[in-house]
């Protein structure tokens, strides 16, 4: 990984592009760091020291602690990754908006990037609402208080800077996705993960100190994080081959074909995707009971507590879901089949046509089920084990194992950003 920044570096237009993600990390880890107008900070840091291990809690940290400080980047990346769950659903199941994905070409895709957009603007109003709703009930709120609470005015400041934050956040993401290094909404919440580690092993390190949990724990749980992210590494360069053999073809006085090859198709063919969709649907539950003013330690909150084993058992079937919906997105078994058709080539044992489309399309269903069973398995382990021990429910465990899946997953996928973008360069090199 340092041998392929360090290559990376050298390269003039890449070092730019580096640069460039840098500075919009530098302006997002700024903007967390700006409080909204009129919110008390000291008493809603109070409030959330009592649900660091729930969604709330869960918030806080893809948020990089934006949230527990309500800065303008409070609500982060989550509208925008619930806008993007909404419209591709919506894409399967209004006729007009699939064929507007699939056949429209560039510009249908940039009408569906624009619906995008303003679905975020409606949800960061909504969640933003939510969010005022929970600081006026928890009395985090000052200055433009009357005698019948908080004046409209003064509410409305609050909810649009959460909102304008919301979207700058995407805007920054698609900054970094066009002109830097990665995909823009993995690299933020890459950087609001990795920037609450500090504080993390140090709380960790204060704890075994002063005697809230054994040494024994602690070294045990830093093995547990190198095991989980030797398994990523090791998992995201797997693959399932498929032998392909390609027959051998006439054209004039010259034979071609007759080689095999193989079709790859990864293990965890979505990365860290399901990981990101399943943590926003999971916390819609929170969204709404601060939007209705609910009791958070009311019984529907207990059971999308991120510490309980309800919570772990909801997390791993929508990471399965969402695993097999970015599978099907992203791998069509029926266009694979006809393309090897075309090309005179074959599965050895199967016929050209529907009986290939069906037999990749049971491999693929194999493939993603072990992928689904894997991230499912390094972010709801910790989870029980948190439910199950005291000690590492104190340590917020539960969020372990989602923050290192998220990181390691997104470091990888962006040195693949950069090695494949060096090839290009090396190519265009070789054929100048």
């Amino acid at each position: 990984m340092l041998q392929t920044f360090r290559n990376a570096w050298k390269i003039d237009e890449l070092r730019k592009k580096i640069l460039f993600t840098l500075f919009i990390l530098l302006l997002y880890r700024l903007g967390n760091a700006i409080p909204v107008p009129h919110v008390n900070t000291q008493s809603l840091s109070a409030y959330f020291t009592t649900v660091q291990n729930t969604v709330l809690g869960l918030f806080n940290t893809m948020s990089g602690g934006a949230f527990s400080q309500a800065t303008i980047f409070a609500l982060s990346i989550q509208p925008y990754i619930n806008a993007s769950i909404i419209i591709q659903l919506l894409c399967i199941a209004i006729p007009a908006l699939e064929r507007l994905s699939k056949e429209g070409g560039e510009e249908g895709q940039k009408k569906i990037a624009a619906i995008t957009r303003y679905s975020t603007v409606g949800i960061g109003l909504l969640q933003g609402f939510a969010y005022y709703m929970m600081l006026r009930n928890n009395s985090a709120t000052y200055h433009i208080l009357n005698d019948a609470g908080m004046t409209f005015w003064g509410g409305l400041v609050i909810v649009m800077t959460f909102t304008a934050g919301s979207a700058l956040v995407m805007w920054l993401g698609e900054q970094i996705t066009e002109h830097g290094i990665g995909n823009g909404i993995s690299m933020i919440l890459f950087a609001g993960i990795v920037s609450r580690f500090p504080a993390g092993i140090r709380n960790l390190v204060l704890q075994a100190v002063n005697g809230t949990i054994n040494w024994v724990a602690v070294v045990l749980m830093l093995l547990g994080a190198l095991a989980m992210v030797v398994l990523i590494i090791i998992i995201n360069d797997s693959e399932r081959r498929i032998p392909v053999q390609y027959s051998k073809r006439v054209v004039g006085q010259k034979m071609y074909g007759g080689q095999s090859t193989h079709l790859p198709m990864k293990v965890n063919m979505s990365g860290v995707m399901p990981i990101i969709f399943a943590q926003s649907i999971a916390s819609l539950p929170a969204t709404i009971c601060m939007l209705v003013g609910g009791n958070q330690d009311s019984w529907f909150m207990r059971i999308f507590d991120s510490g309980t084993i309800s919570y772990a058992i909801i997390y791993l079937l929508l990471i399965i879901f969402f695993a097999y919906f970015y599978a099907t997105i992203q791998f069509n078994p029926v266009e694979v089949a006809n393309n090897l058709k075309k090309n005179g080539g074959f599965i050895p044992g199967y016929r050209p046509g529907k009986p290939t489309s069906a037999f990749i399309q049971r491999v693929l269903n194999k493939v993603t089920l072990f992928g689904a069973v894997y991230l499912g398995i390094i972010a709801c382990v910790p989870i029980v084990i948190s439910a199950c021990s005291e000690a590492a429910r104190n340590t917020g465990i539960s969020l372990g194992g989602t923050s290192i899946i998220i990181v390691v997953g997104v470091a990888l996928e962006t040195v693949q950003a950069l090695e494949a973008q060096m090839m290009m360069r090396n190519y265009k090199g070789f054929l100048d």
